[in-house]
């Protein structure tokens, strides 16, 4: 059995955006001949990825870390960002951990004599892919309510899950409502591309720790952080990358002295107010590993160094929304929302508890969520599980290799599918569609598709060459909407349309799966409702193997009975 994850390869119900739907001039010019023939040849239907159905607020869009999880618990999994909201409007102040940083600086000082800070380190979107405004909006409203008024924000602008040139709007909303509340100011701004890389990249990493900690004295400073968005957009660092995502790291301050006096320093407090775990871990590692595991941190895939010279180790009370990572629980101060109990006979339990061997492959970019996040957040393998994950290359932005290394996923599949130890159940994500898709170049996003395309193919025939079936979908869509059509510019965020799911397999090739398969009715409520979700996956797999699902998978397969 092979569950083949084609991220970001989304159905756009809109006629209207052909134009601009990398998914389908991909098909028309001829790109996609795998795709297009499992879609005449195969069961498949449409499927949920976003809102309720993943366990979101409805009307938010999926994400792959939702995504993965939802497919690998066999059930709607609730997220994290819920009950964060919930809690946040009841105060943060009555969270023990967030309310322990705060009071941790009330009156203190460093040991230069300036009062210590409450760091609040946060995403400037509203996506709600890795964290919320309101959520920060909340933490200062804490620090008001407990008489802390010393508070340094440090906006990450995002430009992947929202548009590339509205950072500029969502700084300006920040700065209006800590000016409304009366506490707290802008310290820095820094682009998600150095703030929040997950690639082991930290040659991208260390400007945004120097400028967090005032260790690069000669980084810019401007008055206003609206102004320091704009001034990026006007003067990119090249034609491709231009936009909030790869805002070079700047201070906000009226002298460098003040700037100064707002970096994080030893004594001070931080909260990492973003809730997905893929993206904060680095930033993270450096400003709380001990010598010892900073030093063995995995090599950048670009320099071969492992970290950064970050200097002496400040001694912080560190705090993080919710359990990025399992080496970093340690070392930190405190979780704010810690994770609830695992859940029981999710899809790599169930699998290895049947005797089954897995085999779990993606690129590094996407590695993470076929193994931690599909395993419910844990880090290490099941009984059985094997694991490979090709590098991605060597890019500043994918756009710039499409194929990324969809070949290298292919190869490592392929020589696991003809050995003699050939695993029982495999789960591959291919990130083009998704990845290319980030970087709103339509062009690129539709060799993406392309190069995808060919690499699922010799899967497909391989596998069914051996006598085992398929199921080929996305955790979510991105590449069938390339731009904005209300603005004209580039579209790079992740969508809230519906994704195809295909059966493949000799014994399934005259089964109807359930669900409306009309593309256009995700307009339509009713027919809508008919239609699967990720959770229904691998229930799917688990009755094309033959096998009964466990009790707590509630999720429903899709062969019509």
């Amino acid at each position: 059995m092979v569950v083949i994850i084609r991220d970001g390869w989304g159905a756009n119900p809109n006629p209207g955006h052909d134009a601009f739907n990398a998914v389908k001039v991909a098909s028309q010019r001829g790109l996609t001949p795998i795709a297009d023939g499992l879609m005449k040849n195969w069961p498949w239907t449409l499927i949920k990825t976003s809102g309720e159905d993943v366990g979101l607020p409805e009307g938010t869009m999926g994400n792959s870390e939702v995504g993965h999880q939802n497919i690998g618990a066999g059930r709607v999994v609730d997220q994290e960002s819920v009950a964060i909201t919930k809690a946040c409007r009841a105060g943060l102040e009555k969270n023990s951990v967030i309310a322990s940083a705060i009071a941790r600086v009330k009156g203190k000082a460093r040991a230069d004599g300036s009062p210590a800070r409450v760091h609040l380190m946060c995403i400037a979107s509203d996506a709600g892919v890795h964290g919320q405004l309101d959520h920060l909006f909340a933490c200062v409203r804490a620090c008001k309510a407990l008489g802390v008024s010393n508070v340094e924000v440090h906006l990450f602008t995002d430009g992947r899950d929202t548009g590339p040139f509205t950072g500029a709007g969502y700084v300006e909303l920040v700065e209006k409502t800590l000016k409304d509340i009366g506490v707290g100011r802008v310290a820095s701004v820094i682009g998600r591309y150095f703030s929040m890389d997950r690639d082991n990249r930290w040659e991208r990493v260390r400007p945004a720790y120097d400028c967090l900690t005032g260790r690069d004295a000669s980084a810019a400073i401007f008055s206003s952080a609206v102004d320091a968005v704009k001034d990026y957009y006007a003067k990119p660092l090249a034609s491709n990358l231009g936009g909030d995502e790869f805002v070079t790291p700047r201070c906000i301050a009226n002298s460098a002295q003040q700037a100064q006096q707002s970096a994080v320093r030893s004594g001070d407090s931080v909260i990492f107010v973003n809730y997905r775990g893929d993206r904060p871990r680095e930033l993270c590692a450096a400003f709380c590993f001990p010598d010892d595991l900073w030093s063995k941190v995995k090599p950048s895939p670009d320099s071969g160094k492992n970290g950064f010279d970050r200097g002496s180790k400040l001694d912080l009370h560190f705090v993080i929304m919710t359990e990025y990572w399992e080496n970093l629980l340690p070392h930190v101060s405190g979780v704010a929302f810690p994770k609830p109990p695992k859940m029981k006979n999710i899809a790599g339990e169930f699998f290895s508890s049947q005797g089954l061997r897995q085999m779990r492959c993606a690129e590094t970019e996407k590695y993470p969520h076929v193994t931690f996040f599909f395993n419910d957040y844990r880090e290490e393998p099941f009984q059985g599980e094997i694991r490979e994950n090709p590098q991605s290359p060597k890019v500043s932005t994918y756009d710039l290799k499409p194929e990324m290394n969809a070949q290298g996923i292919r190869d490592a599949v392929l020589a696991k599918l003809n050995s003699s130890d050939c695993p029982d159940v495999f789960i591959v994500n291919f990130a083009n569609g998704d990845m290319v898709g980030h970087t709103g170049v339509f062009e690129a996003a539709v060799q993406a598709c392309a190069a995808v395309d060919a690499h699922v193919g010799a899967i497909v025939e391989a596998t069914l060459r051996k006598g085992g079936s398929l199921i080929v979908l996305a955790d979510h869509g991105n590449a069938e909407q390339m731009k904005d059509p209300s603005t004209g510019e580039a579209h790079t965020a992740h969508t809230t349309y519906d994704v195809p799911c295909i059966v493949v397999g000799e014994a399934f090739k005259a089964r109807t799966l359930r669900g409306d398969r009309d593309v256009s009715n995700w307009f339509n409520p009713q027919k809508r409702a008919e239609r699967g979700r990720l959770a229904d996956v691998i229930p799917t797999a688990i009755e094309m193997m033959g096998l009964t699902k466990p009790t707590e998978m509630t999720g429903e397969s899709l062969l019509k009975k």
